[in-house]
């Protein structure tokens, strides 16, 4: 039995969690790689090209993350912004790493066609853990709304707020992992009290677009770019993806600022939540890697279109 089981039983079932269990959860969650190392390192990489800055810092019982935002570096006031986030789920590795590799590889690319602002891994203390939830076991990503903001949400709040009006497009890089189905949604369901229903991991790409605007033409256009590099997943038995409807092909949506997400935290014209699959035999995590920066070159081309 793993850790994960083990803090997840409760001897009274549907009894959501005291401040004892979430005191053992916590202490549960090790440290098993380096923010500093992994993201910090190569961002420090890209200062000579690229302006960074840091926008706040991550503070759990004095262990502090400094927050780093990448921007390009000729900004126009005059030119519409592209928001590009990863790492608001911290297990979700090539969405920190994706774009970062973005920015690396092509964020030069479109100096005096847009700028672009990147926040490549929200959840620092969760990536370092490679967990869903903060150190409070609240999920960042459901945090972009009303009172109950965590750190993480309330610092890229505050970075955008500035821009509100001029963001075009914003892309949400996630992924949806085997571990969704055998922890995170088994330990949300014990810390809520309530009962776990299995569900279904779908194996490939998938978007997730807002159901107050779909822009479907747009998510078909990402979808088609990254079909070139990575499968995308198809609708199960009842033609959904992880229980919501299938719109489009490998499309589903959620009403992003009901959910408190963080692709509803703007009012840009173009979203999508991106998620890719790294767990799927069929990829690699340099194939997810390159699926994120496909995805987010698509989006950026086609609202530069549109």
């Amino acid at each position: 039995m793993s850790k994960d089981q083990i803090v997840y039983t409760h001897e009274k079932p549907l009894v959501a969690w005291s401040s004892a269990d979430r005191a053992a959860w916590l202490a549960s969650r090790l440290k098993s790689r380096s923010y500093a190392d992994d993201v910090l390192s190569k961002i420090d990489a890209l200062r000579e090209r690229f302006d960074v800055a840091e926008y706040g810092q991550i503070d759990y019982g004095g262990e502090r993350y400094p927050l780093l935002a990448v921007k390009t570096r000729d900004w126009r006031d005059d030119l519409p912004v592209a928001l590009v986030t990863g790492g608001v789920h911290g297990y979700e590795t090539s969405g920190v790493q994706g774009a970062l590799a973005f920015m690396d590889a092509h964020g030069g690319d479109y100096a005096g066609k847009i700028n672009i602002l990147l926040a490549p891994c929200v959840s620092p203390w969760a990536y370092e853990r490679v967990q869903r939830w903060n150190a409070e076991a609240l999920d960042p990503n459901r945090s972009f709304t009303g009172q109950g903001r965590t750190q993480e949400a309330a610092a890229l709040i505050s970075l955008v707020a500035p821009l509100q009006g001029r963001v075009l497009l914003h892309i949400d890089l996630h992924e949806t992992t085997d571990s969704d189905e055998t922890e995170f949604r088994p330990a949300k369901a014990a810390r809520d009290g309530e009962v776990f229903v299995p569900g279904e991991i779908p194996d490939g790409f998938y978007l997730c677009g807002d159901e107050k605007n779909p822009q479907l033409a747009f998510q078909t256009a990402v979808n088609a770019a990254v079909a070139e590099v990575t499968h995308i997943a198809p609708s199960d038995a009842k033609g959904e993806i992880i229980g919501s409807p299938v719109v489009a092909p490998g499309v589903i949506l959620y009403d992003y600022k009901a959910l408190g997400l963080c692709a509803g935290m703007t009012d840009a014209r173009f979203t999508t939540t991106t998620e890719v699959y790294p767990d799927s035999p069929r990829t690699t995590p340099r194939i997810c890697n390159a699926a994120q920066v496909a995805a987010v070159r698509a989006a950026i081309d086609y609202v530069l279109s549109a």
